[in-house]
């Protein structure tokens, strides 16, 4: 096991690195910027190392900063945490050649998923079933009209490097094509460095289901189940759940199975995630693989008793995995809701300020990764998340009534935060139900405009 790992993150997932390094013996250096000085993570850190200013491309996106901070400090690895600097295979790089671990898998395998057209090229090949529509990266909107023709509209133009929706513009007919690919293109080469883009048929009714996987560098691998993540606005996750309602045991199977061999294509260690759309038929499409700890990776800890973040830790370290697939049980259910600093009554605008008062829920069933606390000021420069409530319970009914719980009981007083929006999606009928897609809370929102 490593003696010291320095933590090139903030916020929550900052906190709960720390944790696990800590529970496995070993020292937790944190990396933060001159914003975050007065964060959790580094009150809580072995060790604290000021990178640059608020900044990102200044502090959390400088590979020089962190990996002089790694080796000023003498760690043997770098856990990226989510987001940043995660899934770039250049900042991997550089940390084997400055002999220090990447706490993920190699840089081959997150560059080879990081381009969404490889990437659906290699796991077709791997036998996972994809959207149909371009087998790489589009060369012009000539090419991306002709193709939308054979395979139909409605069709969504992706950013080849994309994440977090942005990049992506759903086309209903020819004649909005040309724009949308020319408003795609400019907003992947603002978000990503290129523009490039390709093409699937949009596929509607279909819920975001995805797949958790680990593997070794030994040629283990194990699938932890799936969390359904289709609460979604403007491609942002709101809320997640395991197991998801639409996915019997035989479809977990199907879809775990699937995952694996892509895992074992790509030669993929550490943990992952297998993004896909489940139809209602349920049939399923891969779309994407995230090379790094999810934000929604407490509702896996919570229905299989797995702690991804620490085997994230063993795995890097070169130990082997002790669980094999039949070790691997799904027990109840669990329900994450993030709270974000944001007002839902102004169109989610961002809400600043101190936080004057937290107040946590507690009671059985409930889990809550944060970074804030009485008297703590969120820096404006980053995202605005500022907790997860998890709950877990015997069954679905259950975790719900938790969850509805928890949040009543909870209290941030200071900023505005997602929480009664979240509270008002819990109690509508079709949620409760589990009969959810995609669409559900952009309709529900919409016809709440009306």
């Amino acid at each position: 096991m490593f003696d010291k790992v320095l933590i090139a993150n903030r916020g929550e997932i900052a906190v709960r690195v720390v944790r696990a390094c800590q529970e496995l013996g070993v020292r937790a250096v944190v990396a933060y910027s001159q914003a975050d000085r007065d964060s959790l993570a580094v009150r809580l850190a072995d060790e604290a190392v000021c990178i640059g200013p608020a900044a990102p491309a200044r502090s959390y996106l400088n590979p020089p900063a962190l990996i002089t901070a790694a080796l000023i400090t003498g760690c043997d690895a770098i856990h990226p945490g989510y987001g940043f600097l995660s899934e770039n295979p250049y900042f991997a790089e550089i940390c084997q050649e400055c002999t220090l671990t990447f706490i993920g898998p190699s840089p081959e395998a997150i560059r080879l998923m990081g381009d969404k057209a490889i990437a659906r090229q290699t796991m077709r090949a791997a036998g996972m079933p994809v959207i149909p529509g371009s087998d790489g990266a589009l060369r012009n909107v000539d090419e991306a009209t002709e193709l939308a023709i054979t395979i139909g509209y409605p069709v969504l133009l992706k950013a080849v490097a994309g994440g977090g929706g942005r990049g992506m513009r759903v086309v209903q007919e020819e004649s909005e094509l040309a724009r949308a690919y020319a408003t795609a293109k400019a907003e992947a080469e603002a978000a990503f460095g290129q523009g490039d883009l390709y093409l699937e048929r949009y596929l509607t009714g279909m819920r975001h289901v995805e797949i958790q996987v680990l593997a070794d560098n030994y040629g283990n691998a194990i699938y932890l189940g799936e969390r359904d993540c289709s609460i979604q606005r403007r491609h942002q996750k709101i809320i997640e759940e395991g197991p998801s309602p639409a996915v019997t045991p035989e479809l977990r199977t199907a879809m775990g199975e699937a995952a694996m061999r892509g895992v074992q294509a790509i030669g993929y260690t550490n943990a992952g995630t297998m993004e896909c759309l489940l139809a209602p038929n349920g049939h399923f499409y891969f779309m994407e693989m995230n090379t790094r700890i999810q934000v929604e990776h407490p509702v896996t800890e919570l229905i299989t008793g797995v702690d991804l973040v620490k085997w994230q830790l063993r795995i890097a370290a070169g130990e082997r995995l002790t669980l094999s697939q039949k070790d691997v049980r799904i027990r109840g259910h669990a329900i994450e809701c993030r709270i974000n600093a944001e007002d839902p009554e102004r169109d989610f605008l961002p809400s600043a300020g101190e936080v004057e008062f937290f107040l946590p829920p507690g009671g059985p069933g409930v889990r809550v990764d944060s970074h804030i606390y009485a008297g703590y000021t969120p820096p404006g420069t980053y995202d605005s998340l500022l907790a997860k409530v998890i709950t877990w319970g015997s069954d679905r009914d259950e975790a719900l009534a938790r969850m509805r719980r928890a949040l009543s009981e909870c209290i941030v007083t200071g900023v505005k935060t997602t929480m009664p929006f979240q509270l008002a999606l819990l109690n509508e009928p079709d949620f409760r139900r589990g009969e959810i897609d995609l669409s559900f809370l952009p309709n529900l929102m919409q016809r709440q405009r009306e």
